[in-house]
């Protein structure tokens, strides 16, 4: 038994190069070339042990994050707010010659025993010539609603309008994202004159790959100068947000699927439609697990009526709502109220837990 104890532990901690991580930051510091390091892994963002964690590793995290040369190895349980207790550590250790361009080329292995207590930091240089600000929050300003209107970003509790020349639609998605609304649908360069802002403009530009879930989370470039004027302030629009209802069931976390859009409840085509998008329904909800129900238990709440507003919706699992899923726009679909989605959860009211 021993032995078979000792070869399973083996298996389990063997080096290995793992499913890189897609992003990587620190947080904490005073900057966003110092702090608590952190990896992006499947969607969720987690702490690397300080197991073997020295200026090789720092390096190279201070290369791939453009922040000039490696400064120290500080503790990243220094910095505050301290990780969550819920927050995993995900990697146990990771192994770098400090040749290499991203923590993602270095020999990594799965986290086993660490705790928070144990968490890598790092330090770079970070010199006033190549400061690179981070925005503290983001608001659509002047517009007709919460999702639409002329972005405006705040650092150092001054907010700033933003230059067309600083910003793209991948930005605009992940504003979209962090405001709660659904897809970006609109990046405005040009704002007309009612719209247009009095602030200062924002000289950093924004290099977001579409998938943060914060602005915060997206690199930015060094502090500079352009030659913008507030003619070239950025309007952008994102969809509302949807509310969401299961209609017809006995109780309040199974039914029809309705989303809400302009006012007017309608429901959703299943073509497409499976566990995943299942899982994210009964998550948005509040209502616990998805139940996988059968073909005929999902017919027993019987077709709606009225429009169907959303066809041909794709999620992974790992969003939060459906409004982060893929579908197609607005009312276009192939569907009559017989192909309606249903959805029954583990729970019987949102919010509420069963022991």
């Amino acid at each position: 038994m021993a032995l078979l104890f000792s070869l399973i532990l083996t298996i389990c901690i063997r080096p290995g190069f793992l499913a890189s991580p897609s992003r990587v930051r620190l947080v904490g510091g005073p900057h966003r070339c110092e702090g608590r390091v952190e990896v992006e892994q499947k969607g969720q963002w987690g702490t690397v042990c300080a197991d073997g964690w020295d200026k090789n590793e720092v390096a190279v995290l201070c290369r791939e994050l453009g922040c000039g040369d490696a400064n120290g190895t500080p503790s990243g349980y220094l910095y505050e707010p301290p990780a969550e207790k819920t927050q995993e550590v995900l990697i146990q250790e990771i192994r770098c010659t400090g040749t290499e361009d991203t923590l993602a080329q270095c020999e990594q292995e799965a986290a086993y025993d660490c705790s928070h207590d144990e968490d890598a930091g790092a330090s770079c240089e970070n010199s006033e010539s190549s400061f690179s600000p981070v925005p503290e929050n983001v608001r659509l300003a002047d517009g007709p609603g919460h999702c639409k209107g002329r972005i405006e970003v705040k650092h150092q509790d001054q907010w700033y309008s933003v230059c067309q020349a600083g910003w793209n639609l991948r930005a605009t998605k992940v504003v979209c994202r962090q405001l709660g609304c659904g897809r970006a649908v609109l990046t405005q360069k040009r704002c007309h004159k009612p719209a247009q802002g009095q602030r200062p403009i924002w000289l950093s530009q924004m290099s977001c790959s579409g998938r943060e879930a914060t602005l915060q989370d997206c690199p930015s470039g060094p502090w500079g100068s352009n030659s913008c004027n507030h003619d070239e302030d950025t309007w952008v629009e994102c969809e509302d947000a949807f509310a969401l209802r299961l209609v017809g069931g006995d109780k309040l976390c199974s039914g029809r699927l309705e989303v809400l859009h302009r006012g007017v409840w309608g429901s959703v085509c299943d073509d497409g439609w499976g566990a995943k998008e299942d899982q994210v329904v009964c998550k948005q909800l509040g209502c616990g697990q998805s139940l996988s129900p059968s073909f005929k238990d999902r017919k027993s709440h019987g077709p709606g009526v009225g429009r169907i507003w959303l066809d041909d919706v794709r999620c992974s699992g790992e969003e939060q709502t459906l409004e982060q899923c893929q579908h197609r726009f607005w009312g276009y679909h192939d569907c009559t109220h017989q192909e309606d989605v249903a959805v029954i959860c583990s729970e019987e009211y949102p919010g509420v837990l069963h022991a």
